[in-house]
């Protein structure tokens, strides 16, 4: 599984890199520090999820969101959001998201967002 995570907070990135890597599923992880920059690499690469966060400098989450449904890109997208729930996961849904969870949910629950959104479903941490 190829993962793009998109946050522009390096501390961020690399803590979802270090714990996504631990699925044995995952050949790679790449990064973008911003909207711009994820968007340029969706477009040359071949991504299985891109984890998105809705603030990021240039492109929002959801601006990038809109634009790889816009182009019909094949891939699952999962939002991870410091701004609460019902602020944007609906928003995001009906944007074409497959996933949304907030930045302070257990890393347990960033597995099981992943692997449910990679098998077809989608998910929503359970206290919306």
């Amino acid at each position: 599984m190829k993962i793009l995570i998109a946050d522009d907070h390096s501390i961020v990135r690399e803590g979802l890199k270090q714990y996504v890597m631990t699925l044995d599923e995952v050949k790679l992880i790449d990064e973008a520090v911003n909207g711009n920059e994820a968007w340029e690499k969706i477009k040359a690469g071949n991504y299985d999820l891109v984890i998105l966060d809705v603030a990021m400098p240039g492109l929002s989450g959801l601006d990038v969101l809109q634009k790889i449904k816009s182009r019909n890109i094949k891939t699952h997208v999962l939002i991870l959001s410091v701004y609460p729930q019902e602020q944007f996961a609906i928003r995001a849904f009906k944007m074409g998201a497959s996933g949304y969870i907030s930045k302070d949910s257990a890393f347990e629950e960033l597995i099981l967002a992943i692997k449910t959104i990679t098998s077809g479903g989608r998910y929503i941490a359970s206290a919306f």
